[in-house]
């Protein structure tokens, strides 16, 4: 029997507590004593449901910018519990990326962006892509501040590159295509806006622009 196999019934276990006690500082504790993020990995391909559901979870919680790509991949799961824990799960995940000190910068500049100053934003973004350039969640925390100075284009280049560096980041698609309507290019937004539904097709306001803008855009064609 298989080592994935032999755990699946302890990862069940703590799952199962956490639904009932709500207790997130026991889970990580049962998490990080008992399970790699690799073997995580694995189980979020399991035949059964309640696996994958405690396996994006439990790599929410525990896993690095590695996972990246399961966690992203989970988004598009045939369970709706596992597509909704993996869109929460996958945000964490995305601060995750680089050393230490830089995740530390990166959340100084998210607080940053929270607190409307994004002037400030800015330039500590800026300063950390010179030392990180290939930290995506610092391209999108840029592009974020750039939107809010009305600098659209600018802000659509950096989620751009969020984008490259991180295929599955919906929320940099999302905000390309707001930034493409607040620069009149309909055609452009559609198709942020159907990308962003490809990587997490759960975005219903997404969907709803994404009918609104087609009826538009085939309306002016006709």
């Amino acid at each position: 029997m298989s080592q994935e196999r032999l755990r699946e019934p302890l990862l069940l276990r703590f799952y199962e507590q956490f639904l009932e006690s709500q207790d997130l500082v026991r889970l990580v504790h049962a998490l990080v004593k008992h399970y790699l993020p690799s073997t995580l990995a694995r189980l979020t391909s399991h035949a059964k449901c309640e696996v994958r559901q405690a396996a994006i979870l439990a790599l929410g919680l525990i896993g690095d910018f590695s996972v990246n790509h399961v966690v992203g991949r989970a988004m598009l799961d045939r369970d709706a519990t596992v597509r909704r824990l993996a869109q929460n799960s996958i945000r964490s995940i995305w601060n995750r990326d680089g050393d230490m000190i830089q995740r530390r910068k990166l959340a100084d500049t998210i607080r940053l962006n929270a607190d409307g100053e994004y002037r400030h934003a800015y330039e500590k973004s800026s300063e950390l892509l010179l030392e990180a350039p290939g930290f995506a969640e610092v391209w999108y925390q840029r592009g974020s501040a750039c939107f809010q100075l009305k600098k659209f284009s600018q802000a659509i280049q950096d989620w751009h590159q969020a984008l490259e560096l991180n295929p599955y980041h919906f929320v940099a698609a999302t905000a390309m295509g707001e930034a493409y309507l607040q620069l009149g290019d309909l055609v452009a937004a559609l198709d942020a806006f159907r990308r962003a539904l490809r990587l997490n097709p759960g975005l219903e306001r997404v969907r709803d622009q994404v009918a609104r803008l087609t009826r538009q855009v085939e309306g002016n064609s006709s």
